[in-house]
């Protein structure tokens, strides 16, 4: 990988892990455009996805504080009822993670195909949005493992995991800005479980044909875009405009299938 590939493919990851329109999907799509071996870029992956933890922290740093310090007090508050909100919507992904890795991976294999009908499944979940009118129900311990579910799914490349998320909060009846937040904020942990798993496992360093500079240029890249894209998603979830997406998706998910 060179290092204008892995800056094309950093902007993309940045863009698009906030955007309902599917990182990895894109990922894998931007990799096999450019001819990018899929499974020996898998290191690159998910040093990209650990640039897009850090943006979220950028951008929510004064709520994880808050949330830090209601830990802190050590009694049942708001921000404690919310980390454990967060801890419930983990357990279906971690559960994925835990045990089904190997059949997660091989989704990650350059299907073009399957990213396009994935992509097309995306769309339809973001167009349901639609057609579903606002609602002012808080986030319950209860919405938050089906909201958990919905990132589940989205292990899979072409399934938006802040699309699913949101989407499936805004479905349920969750207010739009509570359900932006929470989606973004409930990702942090699995990512970062995700990259040290990868970072103490010696077969996916020696695996990998990436080398240092194009690391380095894709988390640059994905963390500065990051940040704009976490902030601009904020905005347009706020103001119901994900038909938009739905629209997108469907489009670039027909050109796979037909690339395939």
């Amino acid at each position: 990988m060179t290092w204008l590939e892995a800056l094309i493919l950093g902007i993309i990851q940045g863009l698009t892990e906030f955007l309902p329109v599917s990182s990895s999907g894109h990922l894998e799509l931007g990799k096999a455009i450019m001819g990018v071996n899929a499974e020996r870029s898998m290191i690159f992956t998910v040093v990209v996805h650990g640039a897009t933890v850090l943006s979220t922290i950028a951008i929510f740093y004064k709520d994880l504080l808050l949330l830090l310090k209601g830990l802190l007090k050590a009694k049942w508050n708001d921000e404690m009822a919310y980390i454990i909100k967060i801890a419930i919507s983990i357990i279906p992904v971690a559960i994925l993670g835990l045990f089904f890795i190997d059949e997660i991976e091989s989704f990650f294999s350059g299907n073009i195909r399957f990213v396009g009908i994935m992509l097309i499944v995306t769309s339809a979940l973001l167009a349901l949005t639609y057609v579903r009118k606002s609602q002012k129900r808080e986030i319950t311990f209860f919405d938050s493992l089906l909201i958990g579910v919905a990132q589940a799914a989205a292990v899979l490349p072409g399934v938006s995991r802040s699309g699913a998320t949101i989407a499936t909060g805004l479905l349920i009846g969750n207010r739009k800005e509570l359900i932006a937040k929470f989606s973004f904020l409930m990702v942090l942990i699995p990512i970062i479980g995700a990259n040290l798993k990868n970072i103490v496992s010696d077969e996916t360093v020696i695996s990998t044909s990436v080398g240092i500079v194009p690391l380095l240029v894709g988390f640059i890249a994905a963390f500065i875009t990051g940040v704009l894209a976490c902030k601009w998603m904020i905005k347009i979830v706020s103001r119901g405009k994900l038909i938009y997406f739905s629209v997108y998706c469907f489009i670039i998910g027909l050109i796979a299938i037909i690339m395939a």
